[in-house]
């Protein structure tokens, strides 16, 4: 496995004592106390939202039927 380091931009706003740190690439998101624990843990969060799957059983199929309205 090869990891490649990517540049992503983050939106912080305050919401009460927190501070959000939103990635605008990718819907990931992310809370702190302080601008920098936001951020600090947004990358964390962008690091598990690009980690390789590691399945614990082997994938099934399964087929659908979904009723739904006219757009």
């Amino acid at each position: 496995m090869f990891s490649v380091k990517r540049k992503f931009t983050a939106r912080i706003t305050r919401e009460g004592d927190w501070f959000v740190a939103q990635c605008l690439e990718v819907d990931v998101a992310s809370q702190g106390r302080t601008e920098e624990e936001a951020l600090d843990n947004l990358k964390e969060a962008l690091k598990l939202y690009f980690e390789e799957p590691t399945p614990t059983q082997e994938a099934s199929l399964r087929e659908l039927e979904v009723e739904v309205g006219a757009a």
